[in-house]
């Protein structure tokens, strides 16, 4: 029997992943460094658990055996992405992650020929904001007879996880981008502009987001920006190492996500949606489990592919309580 692996199982991200794949069902192999954590994870939810590093190419090869679908919650996935997807198509093996970072999905445009060639999807951004904004936007999109450009903007609230701070930080001096005429182009930083996420505009600062990428991909719109508006604890200060693993569950709960998209036409007509979900951690979390599930079980194609491309714009409803709003 084929069966999804999880490459980072035992990290914050990674371990809600797995229990949520567990409880569906899915045929699952846990993986990682760690095999004290990875034993005890494994124990718990009956499953089978391989443990190997990614600077040991012939444990990677003797690892992948078995396996038809690979999701990398290992991050920072400047480390991991590269390695796992080349290993990936060599091997035959669909492969998922949970990043943020717009190089990976760079990376997987340059290689989506190679994975075409091999029969193997590369389907970075399987949960998180990538799952959530294509979806949105998709939705948004189809609203309009000719859309031109696209504002997305995501609102984050609570506290970071320790994984999510330490790559954040590893970008922060990374130029901003937006996309126009089709092309990623520098943005002077420090840009803020007002959205509403349904109970007035508030400011959100332009952001480089992996959406610039994906939405583009899936849309065909030429010009797109990003931006995100943040309240609770912010970024954290300090030695991000001695940060806990994220938020706890109650936490989660009292902090819910909300998105807007904003399209303009080519005459100058705007339409806005905008989305509420669960916690970023429990989306992106649920998400990227029931992606690995719907793939294992034959939903893929071969290539560089979003989740909005794949699933439909619709997916990201069908995740935890989340609902889009035309406004």
């Amino acid at each position: 029997m084929k069966k999804l692996m999880i490459y980072g199982a035992t990290g914050y991200t990674g371990r809600m992943a797995a229990q949520h794949a567990a409880a569906a069902g899915t045929p699952l192999i846990l993986a990682g460094r760690n095999e004290a954590g990875l034993a005890s994870l494994a124990a718990s939810l009956g499953v089978e658990y391989r443990v190997f590093s990614l600077d040991d190419q012939a444990a990677i090869e003797r690892s992948l055996h078995g396996v038809a679908v690979l999701l990398n919650c290992a991050g920072p996935f400047a480390s991991t992405a590269g390695i796992l997807m080349r290993a990936s198509i060599r091997h035959g093996v669909h492969y998922l992650d949970v990043a943020a970072e717009l190089d990976g999905y760079r990376l997987a445009e340059s290689l989506g020929a190679d994975a075409m060639a091999a029969g193997v999807m590369l389907l970075p951004g399987s949960g998180g904001s990538v799952a959530m904004l294509g979806c949105l936007a998709g939705h948004t999109v189809a609203r309009t007879s000719h859309p031109a450009s696209i504002r997305v903007a995501m609102h984050v609230t609570g506290g970071l996880s320790r994984g999510s701070a330490v790559s954040a930080m590893a970008s922060v001096t990374a130029e901003t981008l937006a996309r126009a005429y089709g092309a990623l182009v520098a943005q002077a930083p420090g840009a803020i502009r007002q959205l509403d996420f349904g109970k007035g505009p508030v400011d959100c600062f332009q952001v480089t987001l992996p959406d610039l990428v994906t939405i583009w991909r899936a849309t065909g719109v030429p010009g797109i920006e990003a931006y995100v508006h943040v309240t609770g604890e912010g970024f954290p200060q300090g030695d991000l190492s001695a940060l806990p693993d994220g938020p706890d569950e109650q936490e989660r709960l009292a902090n819910r996500y909300q998105a807007v998209a904003e399209v303009t036409s080519s005459d100058g007509a705007v339409v806005r949606s905008v989305l509420d979900t669960v916690n970023g951690y429990t989306f992106t979390a649920t998400a990227a489990a029931e992606a690995g599930r719907r793939v294992l079980a034959g939903e893929h194609r071969p290539g560089f592919q979003t989740p909005a491309m794949l699933f439909g714009n619709g997916f990201a409803e069908t995740i935890a309580d989340t609902t889009i709003v035309d406004i």
